[in-house]
C-alpha cells in the first residue's frame, strides 16, 4: 500500500544538507524542522489531491521564520525578547498584554518589504469561558460597494477604497522605478518608496477590518453571513 510505505519513510533531515549549503548553519535548527515540516505538509496535501504541486520557495523570497519554545530558549521581559541563535535580547513594541501564568510555545518572525520585522507570539493559558445567551443578531449582505449591508438599520460599512485613493502615487512611483537602472542604490531607494506605499494601503485596509469585526463583537451576540463563492463570483465579472 503505497500510503503505509509513505508513513513509513524517513525523511532526511535539514542537518544531512549543512556541509552542502553552509548558510543553514546560520539557522536556528528549530526552524529548519519547522520549515521541513510544512514541505512535507505541503507534498502530502498535493499527493491526497486537496492542493496543487508546492512551489519552490527561495530563502531570498520568504522572509519568515517559526521557531518553538524548547527548555527557555524564548523569553519575554522588560520590553525584549530573547530569541535562539541571537545572542542580545532584542527590543521589541508590544502591541498587548499577554494574560497571566502564560506559557510560550512558539514565535514566528517575519520581514516585510520595507524593512520592518515583526513577532507573532502564540501563547497558551488558562481562561473560563462562559456562555452567553444570544440576543443581539445581525445579518450581514455582501455588497460589492462597500463590502456589507447590515440587516437592522441597513447600514453599510462604508469601506473607502485605499488602493484607489493611493494610485496616482504608485503610478508616478513605479513610473520612476521603471526608468532606474535595477540593483543600483538608487533603484532600491525608489524600490521602497514603492512598497511603503503598497504597505500603507495593506495596513489602511487591515485597520479598517479590525475595527468593523469589533465594533460588530461588541454591539452583537451573534454575526449572520452569507455562505459566498467570492473566487467564482469575481471571475464572472471579468
Amino acid at each position: 500500500d503505497d500510503k503505509e510505505a509513505l508513513k513509513k519513510q524517513k525523511f532526511p533531515t535539514p542537518a544531512k544538507y549543512k556541509d552542502e549549503f553552509s548558510f543553514l548553519k546560520e539557522v536556528d535548527s528549530l526552524a529548519l524542522a519547522n520549515a521541513q515540516m510544512n514541505l512535507q505538509k505541503a507534498y502530502k496535501n498535493f499527493f491526497e489531491g486537496n492542493t496543487k504541486f508546492p512551489k519552490f520557495k527561495s530563502r531570498k523570497s520568504k522572509q519568515s521564520y517559526t521557531t518553538n519554545m524548547v527548555n527557555g530558549n524564548i523569553k519575554l521581559e522588560n520590553s525584549h525578547i530573547k530569541l535562539p541563535k541571537i545572542k542580545k535580547p532584542i527590543k521589541i513594541k508590544q502591541h498587548r498584554e499577554i494574560p497571566a501564568d502564560y506559557k510560550i510555545k512558539s514565535c514566528t518572525i517575519s520581514k516585510t518589504k520595507t524593512g520592518k520585522y515583526y513577532i507573532s507570539i502564540l501563547t497558551e493559558y488558562e481562561k473560563e469561558i462562559k456562555p452567553v445567551s444570544i440576543q443581539k443578531v445581525v445579518g450581514l449582505d455582501f455588497a460589492m460597494d462597500g463590502l456589507y449591508v447590515e440587516s437592522e438599520q441597513g447600514k453599510k460599512a462604508n469601506y473607502p477604497k485605499f488602493y484607489r485613493q493611493s494610485l496616482d502615487k504608485l503610478a508616478k512611483a513605479q513610473r520612476i522605478l521603471s526608468k532606474r537602472k535595477k540593483g543600483s542604490a538608487r533603484w532600491n531607494k525608489q524600490r521602497l518608496v514603492v512598497a511603503k506605499l503598497h504597505e500603507k494601503v495593506a495596513n489602511q485596509r487591515r485597520n479598517f477590518l479590525h475595527h468593523k469585526s469589533k465594533e460588530l463583537a461588541t454591539n452583537y451576540d451573534a454575526v449572520i453571513i452569507e455562505d459566498l463563492d467570492m473566487k467564482g463570483m469575481s471571475k464572472s465579472l471579468r
